[in-house]
């Protein structure tokens, strides 16, 4: 399933002053969905087929819908050899899901496809389905022993939907670092990562975009966020749905009840350093609410969050931390 862009990208393309740099672009598609990278260098060489690599490479490793990847193998029993990355991803996961008790989980993978938001289409299965699926769910049920994932059962399957595009965006980061790029905004799927700033100085641009009351509504700026050296991610309910027999079914799936989460929040934005971090805790806060995220929030000074949730009379309403406020554009 594409997931849909939550973040809009603004790319400004300004002059600077005695040096010009290069702006180098480039778009594409990538784990379902859509790809945009901006960067400024004094060299005239794109990394166009070297990113291209590093996206196929993270595709094979972590992508549920690739029935070759290296999830997929995991998930149909096997056990090959585990790259770094992959084991970071692992790691961190697991830590996150510790930090959030249980709201983000990486082992849902049976729930989301019973739900219809992997290859099945919008089914929803009853409450013996979802009560037999729940004990293969938890992320206390699994481990990594000696380069192995272990698994208390073999039928719990694997999805990194809700962090591994936040990852991605990371390791391309990496990628430019390496190269010597410091003036970048890397976006996958509607996860950001920017660094320095734009020729001319100014910070990049990125708009939080306002919930849509159907998924085919175009795209409308919400707030305009001014940022650099940071991570962006939204989780949201509004695009990500489908509606049988007049119910509405969000594509959040809370572990701990199987049950798609029902509630008045209809997107959160997380800012953190690392994209994986702020991808992962968009998801956990969308499942958790806002007054238990704002909890978690108050002991992680790193990170900043801004909640969208509709009012008893419809409205939009808004929330956030004390220090999201200095990332809003003037």
């Amino acid at each position: 399933m594409k997931k849909l862009l939550y973040l809009i990208v603004i790319a400004l393309l300004s002059s600077c002053g005695n040096k010009p740099l290069n702006v180098h672009e480039y778009s594409g598609y990538t784990q379902g969905t859509e790809f945009y990278i901006k960067y400024y260098s004094e060299d005239t060489e794109d990394f166009k087929a070297e990113i291209d690599s590093v996206l196929r490479a993270f595709d094979f490793m972590a992508s549920v819908y690739n029935d070759s990847s290296l999830i997929s193998q995991i998930n149909r029993g096997e056990e090959p050899e585990l790259p770094t990355d992959f084991i970071t991803l692992f790691n961190r996961s697991i830590e996150i899901s510790k930090e959030s008790n249980g709201s983000f989980d990486i082992t849902v993978g049976q729930l989301v496809d019973a739900w219809g938001f992997f290859k099945k289409a919008n089914t929803n299965p009853d409450s013996a389905q979802v009560d037999s699926i729940l004990q293969y769910i938890g992320y206390e049920k699994v481990s990594l022993e000696n380069g192995k994932i272990i698994r208390d059962y073999n039928q719990t399957r694997f999805d990194f939907n809700a962090i591994a595009q936040g990852y991605s965006v990371d390791i391309v980061c990496e990628f430019l670092e390496s190269r010597g790029v410091t003036n970048y905004l890397v976006e996958i799927g509607g996860e950001v990562r920017v660094n320095g700033a734009k020729p001319d100085g100014q910070s990049w641009k990125v708009g939080i975009e306002k919930p849509a009351k159907d998924p085919m509504d175009e795209q409308e700026v919400f707030r305009t966020l001014s940022v650099t050296d940071i991570s962006i991610a939204t989780s949201g309910s509004s695009r990500k749905f489908y509606v049988k027999d007049g119910v509405k079914y969000s594509h959040t799936i809370d572990p701990h009840t199987g049950y798609p989460v029902s509630h008045t929040l209809l997107s959160v934005t997380v800012i953190a350093k690392e994209c994986m971090d702020a991808d992962a805790w968009a998801t956990a806060f969308m499942v958790m609410g806002i007054e238990k995220a704002k909890e978690i929030l108050n002991n992680k000074p790193e990170m900043d969050a801004f909640f969208i949730y509709s009012a008893d009379d419809g409205t939009l309403q808004t929330d956030s931390t004390a220090g999201f406020g200095k990332y809003f554009e003037e």
